[in-house]
């Protein structure tokens, strides 16, 4: 019997698709299994993958901790923290980025091409770099201690948000724009009501990308933030971890598990669009 040697190349591709998304899905299986162990349990010898008895209570005991302590739950806290950063944090990096974009791939000025050079060149240059001189900045500024270091810099673009953007901006047609400009449209009414409009794939990718870098965050908050009461939850998932032993890891991974099923879940309802962006803005 013949075999179609295209099937069977096509069945071997996804055997190692889904062999590649099991392995890569331990960790996220393993902390959901340790979320639901009792205490004991969690550093047994050998690992037991199934819990002798779920515990679904330990979700809202990762949630409540520490609460007795300090008079407030500071999950919550930190949540709310957290969305607050995130929602200034993607609407700063959709505007700035859109405007910027938009003057580097449809508007002709002295220099375009250079400036747009050296700002992929920022790319080049690591946090770590920057991170004295930006942390100097803010200090003298008053506002370390405060949300504003975490927010502030998305209304200023990334180099990679402008780039991804360009791309996108670079294959609507030009002839849109000239129409629009015989009608009497200034380029502002062009940018907002032609272009913008058409881009809705691309934006959607960058306040992706924006949500996840925000929402995931921790050497931001933890240069700048101070106060508990400021904290993020990434930030404050430290809480759950002792220095001495005894760590509720049983609380702590619930408490992951909560932290990362926003991102999770944001992702899998703009899946379509976002890998309509990326297709579509010269990064195939």
């Amino acid at each position: 019997m013949r075999t179609n040697p295209k099937l069977t190349k096509t069945a071997l591709v996804h055997i190692v698709l889904v062999l590649l998304s099991i392995a890569f899905a331990m960790p996220l299986l393993w902390m959901f299994s340790t979320s639901l162990k009792p205490i004991e349990e969690t550093m047994a010898t050998p690992p037991r993958w199934i819990p002798s008895h779920f515990l679904w209570s330990n979700y809202s005991e990762a949630i409540r901790y520490h609460s007795a302590e300090l008079g407030y739950i500071p999950f919550l806290v930190y949540a709310r923290n957290t969305l607050i950063v995130t929602i200034l944090c993607v609407g700063g990096a959709v505007v700035s980025n859109s405007l910027v974009a938009y003057s580097f791939a449809r508007i002709k000025w002295p220099g375009r091409d250079l400036f747009f050079g050296v700002t992929l060149a920022t790319m080049m240059v690591p946090f770590p770099v920057l991170m004295v001189p930006t942390f100097a900045l803010f200090k003298w500024l008053g506002w370390v201690g405060t949300f504003r270091p975490l927010w502030v810099p998305s209304f200023f673009a990334g180099a990679f948000s402008i780039f991804l953007l360009r791309q996108f901006y670079r294959t609507i047609p030009m002839e849109l724009s000239e129409a629009a400009k015989i009608d009497g449209c200034s380029e502002f009414r062009i940018f907002t009501d032609i272009v913008l409009p058409l881009s809705k794939p691309a934006l959607m990718v960058v306040a992706l990308f924006t949500f996840m870098g925000s929402w995931n965050d921790f050497l931001g908050p933890l240069i700048y933030l101070v106060d508990q009461k400021t904290f993020t939850l990434s930030l404050g998932l430290q809480a759950y971890q002792t220095q001495h032993g005894g760590t509720p890891w049983n609380l702590l991974m619930a408490a992951t598990l909560l932290v990362i099923m926003p991102v999770v879940i944001v992702f899998f309802l703009a899946q379509k669009v976002f890998i309509q962006g990326i297709a579509t803005s010269g990064i195939k």
